[in-house]
């Protein structure tokens, strides 16, 4: 069952053109290589998930982070295992560096028994504290003042912890957004708050939702440092990031981090994107965070077998998680009421 075949495209030349070159890094070759099968997971995997879409095994709908997989990677990637994040639906990449097995995912989009949620919910909804994971809910913008609270929280306790969340270019508009982020800067808690910005609040341009150019600009208004970071740059988000990172770490307070980015697909799966311009995404085809990092490492740091070899452990890998997670039950009806409801508690 699920050998779908080949999932991963071809490699791309090393690019001529200078002006391309990502980030600068002193990540070692073997940390860079990481990150690369961290990309190619997170597209693989959502690959797999349309294939389970399409053939009407997701339950609900199935939202894709096609071309700001480097946000998500890079970000995640910069942080410590006592660190917290609160990715969105949006974030697989963050969810997969933090350990979470993509048959898990799987499982969880088809509400499946042994999901981490026992089959109550969907997507992405669903944490693990063992792990530093938050759980999302899709209200836009509630994590921002809870993980502002995990950052005081560890504050507190002397737990040496950074806690880190996500927000869409729309969700800055939503009041949590200022509370939040206006809360961790009065409390000065080692908080990083990464707002993504892809152009489109799912339909709505940016440009018709807020008059700044930069919402990386609106961190000053909280007395807080921010930064506009090339979202498709795996390097550079993973930099930028770091540097936040430490910074709270050391007592420096919470950062904004704008990463400009690009959604290659609608906002979910059922939504075909006719609103944005084609011409648009042939502008950001050409800056595929993915394609770019290839053409990065081919300069000198692995070779085209090598960077082969990766994407074919993934798809053997994959075929595999695609097995186990059809291979769960749905959960019987008797188990609808239990973890709803506290017990023991007078």
């Amino acid at each position: 069952m699920a050998k779908l075949g080949k999932s991963w495209g071809p490699l791309h030349p090393p690019a001529e053109d200078t002006t391309e070159r990502l980030a600068k890094t002193d990540l070692p070759r073997e940390r860079q290589l990481e990150l690369y099968r961290f990309l190619k997971l997170n597209r693989m995997t959502e690959e797999r998930l349309g294939n389970l879409y399409r053939q009407n095994k997701v339950v609900g709908g199935l939202y894709s982070s096609r071309g700001q997989e480097a946000t998500s990677v890079g970000s995640a990637y910069a942080l410590e295992p006592q660190d917290f994040v609160g990715p969105l639906i949006r974030n697989l990449g963050a969810i997969l560096v933090r350990g979470v097995k993509p048959r898990e995912i799987m499982m969880q989009y088809m509400a499946r028994s042994d999901s981490p949620t026992g089959g109550k919910d969907g997507n992405t909804h669903f944490g693990d504290m063992a792990r530093g994971l938050v759980a999302p809910i899709s209200m836009l913008g509630a994590l921002i003042p809870v993980m502002a609270g995990v950052a005081l929280a560890g504050k507190k306790l002397g737990r040496n912890l950074v806690a880190l969340t996500y927000i869409g270019d729309g969700g800055t508009s939503t009041g949590d957004f200022h509370e939040g982020l206006n809360l961790a800067s009065v409390l000065h808690v080692p908080f990083v708050l990464i707002a993504e910005n892809n152009g489109w609040a799912y339909s709505t341009p940016t440009a018709k939702q807020m008059r700044v150019k930069s919402i990386a600009g609106r961190a000053s208004s909280y007395g807080i440092p921010g930064e506009t970071v090339d979202g498709n740059d795996v390097l550079a988000v993973y930099e930028a990031t770091k540097r936040a990172v430490d910074r709270a770490r050391s007592g420096g307070g919470p950062s904004l981090i704008e990463a400009r980015t690009f959604r290659m697909k609608g906002h979910a799966e059922h939504d075909d994107a006719g609103y944005v311009p084609k011409e648009q995404f042939e502008e950001w085809k050409a800056k595929d965070p993915i394609d770019r990092f290839e053409r990065h490492l081919l300069n000198g740091l692995a070779t085209e077998e090598e960077l082969r070899r990766i994407a074919a452990a993934i798809d053997e890998e994959l075929n595999a998680e695609v097995d186990r997670a059809l291979a769960s039950p749905f959960p019987p009806p008797e188990r609808a009421l239990e973890n709803v409801y506290a017990e023991g508690v007078i």
